[in-house]
Parts: structure tokens; sequence; C-alpha cells
């Protein structure tokens, strides 16, 4: 049988930043999801300073995919060498590097190589593969380039926060209710409509859409990617479909506690989109009001959905 052919995908762009501030988001993979649209959620597995393995979950083709990967971080030649230790199926091998090169004054070339081999080097398989990489890494790499060109006003466009509630039961009933999104409709008031559909090749892998009534009274669609972890008590995701005013939005629930009490969080992280400032709040409006905006408007929902949680568990202990 003839070697499998390895074949190699170039994308570059150039980006009004300096150089160390491109190279500054793309080492810092934990926060791509906000970054980069294809990536729902990246766990860093080791690092050393310069070696680092990772997790990662991500859309590719209209699917989910997940991969563990090596990386080696050269900060001096802004450059990254990245390999997929056990890659997602139909790949046999998937490497790559990113380099930044400096072009004078506050801009710089960012380039993304892809080279990878497909089991059984099938036409079709070779053919999606470099669709998805192709769609991904433009992606990618214009997304980072909007968010890099405004790196002078990032602290106030990216924004994290959470909210805590105390729940007199285990955590386990806790993260039951939130893992059963399904039933929401039926439990939360602010809940629409909730269509939940389990990844049948995934394990813990969710899709959601759901319309949220907010204060005013309309109502968001919005659609979301969720990866659970019964065993760590932890629901991570990232809305595929964002209301207007957020250019990404990311989250987590984390629920910890012994047999007789608990602790759940919500976790939020946003990238605000400039440009629906005023269409979506106002002509007066701006980017603290926005902030402002975004903070009430998450933390009242999801601390609502706790709330809700906390009634459920507690309900459930207090039957037995």
């Amino acid at each position: 049988m003839a070697a499998e052919q390895m074949h190699r995908t170039v994308h570059e762009t150039e980006v009004d930043a300096p150089a160390g501030v491109v190279y500054g988001l793309i080492a810092d993979p934990v926060q791509w999801p906000l970054f980069f649209p294809p990536n729902v959620y990246v766990e860093r597995l080791a690092f050393d300073g310069t070696e680092e393995r990772l997790r990662m979950w991500a859309t590719a083709g209209g699917q989910v995919k997940s991969w563990t990967s090596r990386r080696v971080l050269d900060a001096g030649a802004r450059r990254i060498e990245f390999r997929q230790e056990i890659a997602a199926a139909p790949l046999r091998e998937m490497t790559g590097t990113w380099t930044v090169e400096p072009l004078g004054g506050d801009r710089c070339r960012l380039t993304l190589l892809h080279d990878f081999r497909v089991v059984g080097d099938r036409p079709e398989d070779v053919a999606w593969v470099e669709r998805a990489t192709d769609t991904n890494s433009r992606a990618e790499l214009g997304n980072l380039a909007r968010i890099a060109g405004r790196w002078a006003h990032m602290d106030q466009l990216v924004m994290t926060f959470e909210d805590t509630v105390r729940v007199d039961a285990p955590p386990q009933l806790v993260y039951a209710f939130l893992e059963r999104a399904e039933r929401w409709p039926d439990l939360l008031p602010h809940v629409a409509r909730l269509e939940l559909a389990e990844d049948a090749e995934l394990p813990g892998v969710q899709r959601m859409s759901m319309d949220t009534m907010v204060a005013d009274g309309s109502a968001h669609t919005t659609e979301s990617v969720r990866v659970c972890f019964p065993e760590a008590g932890r629901i991570v995701y990232k809305q595929t479909r964002t209301p207007a005013l957020m250019s990404a939005h990311t989250g987590a629930w984390t629920v910890t506690g012994d047999a007789r009490r608990s602790t759940v969080t919500s976790r939020h992280g946003v990238v605000l989109r400039p440009d629906a400032v005023t269409r979506v709040l106002g002509p007066t409006a701006d980017l603290a009001a926005a902030r402002t905006y975004v903070r009430d408007a998450l933390g009242r929902n999801s601390t609502a959905t706790m709330a809700y949680a906390k009634r459920y568990a507690e309900t459930a202990v207090g039957s037995r």
C-alpha cells in the first residue's frame, strides 16, 4: 500500500496591531474560545513555559471534534509549532505552525500552516479536511485580526465575571438540573424555548438552541455547544449564535460541595461588538453602558437559573 500523502494548507493575513500583541493572543489557547469562532473549549493539561499539552473541542465542517495537541512556544521568534497527539477522524496526522512577522509600525503578518495525512487517503476525506481547515483558518485569522486591530481598547471589549449561589443539597442534584437543560422551559420563566441534542460520537457534548426572555420583554435566540464533565461537576459552553451586542460569549457552570451542601458558580466571558452598541442601546450609549447592560442581563438570567437549581435540589432533599 502506498504511503498516505502529506497535504499542506497555508493561510495568512496582515493585522493592524503590534506583533507582540498578536503573538500573545495565539500563545494563550485557554482564551481561544473568545477569539476564535470554531473553538468551543480548550483545557490546558500541562505547561512548563515552553511546551504545553492541550485538550480541545471545536466545530469543523458542521460537526464537533475533539483532540489532544502538543505545542512548542518560541516567544523570541514569535513562532508556535503544534502537533495533534490524538487526531480526530478522518485524520491520521495533523501538524502545523503559527508565525508572526513584524511589518513595521503597529502592523504584522500572521501565517498559519497545516500539514496533514488522512487515513486511507480517501479523496472525499481529504477534501473534507481541506474544506474544514480552510473554513476554520479563515474564521480564526479574520476574527483575530479584528480583535487585535482594536488592541488599544481590548480591556473595554473583553469582560469576564461570575455569580455564586449556596445550596443546602449535594452537588449531584444541582448538576443534574443544569445538565438536563431540556426541562428548563417548564421550570425557568426566562426560557421560552429550548432544544437539546446529545452528540452521538462525543460523550458529554450537547448542542442547544434557546429563546431567552430579557427585561424589556423581547426574546433573544442563541445557539450553543456545551461540554459536560459530570465527574468534575462542570459544564462549559460556547455560544455559536450570539445576541447582537456580543461577538463572542463563553461560559461555565461549576458545582462543588459535599453530601450536605454545595456551591454553584456561573462564569461568563464576553467580547463586545462595538459597532452594535448604539444600534442596540440607543444613540448615546457607549462601551461602558454596553458592559453594564451585558453584565446585568447575563448575570440576572444565570442567577435565576442557579436559584431554580437550588430550589430543585433542596426540594429533592426535603422529599427524601
